[in-house]
């Protein structure tokens, strides 16, 4: 306590004074503060701080607290246990200061991070005229480089070019490269490095670790290549070096030329560093590979916890979550405290593979076990949440934040989006406006799909376009893309173009203005587009295709058609490509096309079933339509729904297969499908079209739910192909009460009448209508 109260210099004399009062004479006394002051300074930096004061007290009974040499030492040991403020009054005492003593006071305030009080003693130094020497500079050009403070970096280069500092020295060059680095001026730091003489490993270490930090990952490994092709008087690649270039392989994705770097890491012994073991796992993480990444953190020796976190991300990030819980266990078993960073990771997991289960699980263990709810954890719990759907848990999270941040607001925003709640999704988006939060690319992406599906204003979606142009958004794909697809809905298929046209592509920009002219059922200009897209040398993906041979599958064009299955790869042909080649050929009447591919097909979804059973349908081919379904019922796992009840009716009504058709529809009960107005207005058109019409009209009158126009529309229809006018005109009557407004059934009814000669009922028909008020539909032709 009395260290801290008194200045130092009082301090050691009081206890100077104390400290010799009990030996018997004064020569012997001298004599040992001698020796013990010659062994304090021949030693390295004293065990603890007690020690360090019993010599400085040492230092100043023998007098020699004025020595250069001496402060200098003190200085350095001082800021060795992070006691600046010793280190300055010992400094400020001494009276003849030279550059090795600035140097010391400099040195002990850059060992310490306190880099602009370093930046100022340099200042200092300057206005008392010692001239700074090569250790100097590098401490300040350091400082400079940490603080960001360019301006006063270039002061001092100028300083060292007028003085010829730079004169064989590569630890100034280097600091300069660093510095220059660091403020991201890489022209600079490369003209800098080019006129460095004699290079060393830290000057291309420093360079190195610069272009991948300013995001030029692929210059780095450039001149990792140089480095290493170089002759460097047996200079090599250090840990540092080699860290950053494992820095740059992740950056890439460059898995191979990773792998070199490990193999010369192993080569050289460099491997056994700690700090390669994280590189490297962490690379491997970056680079998605599983099975390397568990190998690099089977080989660390201290697993402490990075290395656990980067293990834990990647399998979260792929969405294994089984394996990332056994991690989670076995951190905790050997006894490591996971942080904020490893469960948001674990939680970000969950949200991403969809383990809703898991996830709740996973929240319940963080309370159980009293994890710090820190705002990275609530912030990941908020995420989970939203993107699995849960809206209610993530809104309770939401509103019990002390303070809701940018990430919160923009987890609810796609939140609310992903679950539908368009009128929360657009309020809370113009809530964060006002608060001056800036939302991120995804949730302008969010509220702008749901600005598409709502059928939002014009004036709304305009508005968004300008927001994102004035938040310089505009080079954002998804965002651009989006924008697209939100005009192209809203049928402005012009500016849709206009936007595409001007924006830097992707196979995305291309898919999405593809889907937009099918969506404005501009087949040709979709087709036209896809050729486009392929004269530009850009690769179509599985969603390319499938969306055009939507487009040939519309426009029954086979040579289009063909053209596209021409391209696919055979191994690029998954499930939902191969239906929509399926569908493709069925609808250009080519059906032993489509069932060869369909029988080719390996795996088999509900859609590929229903396309299948609905092609042959659509030709008027029952009888293999049914073979179809039974093969499916008998040979999948996969279950029929309303879909392929409907194809298969809609194929007995056109083929006139009653028992088939009626077998079908009580079929659907025992696959639990419940029967919708379609598929009673399909069995109805098959019994009035075969002239049972009493039983078409029993199963109308004994509907569970109420019959649409569909349903009496097939009725009535039945009754006039078999000019049934008197149940015709009893059936009318009937869809008059159940939807007075349809003119329809009073022109049906009048025309009923009017076949039998009932004039008279006929007019009175067509009176009704102008009492209800109900005008006939004026019919109209493209001829």
């Amino acid at each position: 306590m009395l260290a801290r109260k008194l200045p130092c210099h009082l301090f050691f004399n009081r206890y100077s004074v104390s400290y010799i009062r009990g030996y018997s004479g004064y020569h012997l006394a001298r004599g040992y503060l001698n020796s013990h002051i010659n062994s304090f300074l021949s030693n390295q930096t004293p065990a603890t701080l007690q020690h360090l004061l019993q010599s400085h007290a040492l230092i100043i009974t023998t007098g020699n607290a004025g020595n250069v040499f001496v402060s200098s030492k003190l200085i350095a040991f001082y800021a060795a246990f992070n006691q600046t403020r010793c280190s300055r009054q010992i400094f400020e005492l001494v009276d003849e200061k030279d550059t090795f003593l600035w140097n010391s006071i400099i040195h002990s305030h850059f060992s310490n991070g306190n880099y602009a009080v370093a930046f100022d003693f340099y200042i200092r130094m300057r206005l008392h005229n010692p001239s700074p020497s090569q250790f100097t500079i590098p401490m300040v050009v350091s400082s400079c480089a940490e603080l960001q403070w360019l301006k006063e970096a270039k002061t001092a280069h100028g300083l060292v070019v007028k003085s010829g500092l730079f004169m064989g020295n590569s630890a100034v060059w280097s600091s300069f490269v660093y510095m220059y680095a660091k403020c991201g001026v890489m022209d600079d730091a490369s003209l800098v490095f080019n006129e460095i003489s004699e290079r060393d490993v830290v000057s291309w270490t420093a360079l190195i670790i610069g272009y991948v930090q300013n995001g030029q990952s692929e210059r780095g490994l450039e001149c990792i290549r140089e480095m290493h092709g170089n002759d460097l008087d047996g200079e090599r690649m250090n840990f540092r070096t080699l860290e950053g270039g494992f820095q740059a392989c992740g950056n890439l994705g460059a898995l191979i030329e990773g792998k070199c770097l490990q193999g010369f890491a192993v080569k050289t012994g460099l491997w056994c560093s700690q700090v390669i073991q994280s590189s490297l796992l962490s690379m491997y993480s970056k680079l998605g590979s599983v099975e390397e990444a568990l190998d690099s953190f089977s080989e660390v020796f201290n697993k402490d916890l990075f290395s656990s976190t980067s293990i834990i991300g990647i399998h979260a990030r792929l969405g294994l979550m089984n394996d990332c819980m056994s991690l989670f266990w076995d951190m905790l078993a050997a006894g490591l405290h996971p942080d904020g960073i490893v469960m948001s990771c674990m939680l970000l997991g969950f949200g991403n593979s969809s383990s809703v289960t898991e996830g709740k699980a996973f929240h319940c263990t963080i309370i159980r076990r009293n994890f710090a709810l820190d705002q990275i954890v609530t912030d990941a719990l908020l995420s989970m949440y939203c993107k699995l759907g849960h809206i209610r848990p993530a809104e309770k999270l939401f509103h019990r934040l002390n303070k809701q941040n940018t990430e919160s607001l923009n987890s609810m925003v796609c939140g609310y989006a992903k679950a539908g709640r368009e009128d929360k999704c657009i309020d809370l988006f113009r809530e964060m406006q006002k608060l001056g939060c800036k939302p991120d690319p995804n949730t302008l992406v969010s509220v702008i799909s749901v600005c598409s599906q709502m059928g939002a204003t014009a004036t709304f979606c305009r508005s968004l376009h300008c927001y994102s142009i004035k938040n310089f958004m505009e080079d954002d794909n998804s965002v651009v893309n989006s924008i697209i697809d939100m005009y192209g809905k809203d049928g402005k298929l012009t500016i849709a173009e206009r936007i595409f046209r001007g924006s830097q592509k992707d196979v995305v920009s291309w898919n999405t203005m593809i889907a937009v002219y099918c969506h404005g059922k501009c087949f040709v200009e979709a087709i036209a587009l896809f050729e486009e897209m392929v004269q530009q040398n850009v690769n179509p993906n599985s969603a390319t295709f499938a969306t055009v041979l939507s487009a040939c599958s519309h426009l029954a064009d086979l040579q289009k058609g063909e053209m596209v299955h021409r391209l696919i790869k055979t191994d690029e042909q998954n499930v939902s490509l191969a239906t929509a080649l399926v569908d493709m050929y069925a609808k250009c009447g080519r059906l032993n096309k489509s069932r060869e591919i369909f029988n080719s097909m390996k795996v088999k979804d509900s859609i590929s079933w229903n396309v299948m059973i609905s092609g042959y349908a659509m030709h008027g081919d029952a009888i293999s339509a049914i073979e179809i379904f039974e093969e499916m019922e008998e040979q999948s796992n996969i279950k029929p729904n309303s879909l392929t009840f409907l194809s298969l009716l809609s194929a007995c009504a056109h083929s006139g297969l009653v028992e088939e058709g009626k077998h079908l529809f009580w079929k659907m009960k025992q696959h639990s499908v419940r029967p919708n107005l379609k598929h009673y207005a399909c069995l109805v058109d098959l019994l009035g079209r075969s002239g049972g019409l009493l039983e078409a009209e029993e199963l109308v009158l004994s509907m569970p739910i109420c019959p649409d126009g569909g349903v009496w529309g097939a009725l009535l229809g039945a009754c006039k192909i078999h000019n049934d006018a008197i149940t015709g005109i009893r059936i009318a009557k009937q869809a008059i009460k159940t939807d007075p407004k349809n003119d329809g059934y009073y022109i049906v009814l009048s025309d009923m009448y009017s076949s039998i000669g009932k004039w008279k009922e006929s007019e009175r028909a067509r009176e009704m209508m102008k009492e209800q008020g109900i005008e006939k539909t004026t019919g109209w032709s493209f001829v």
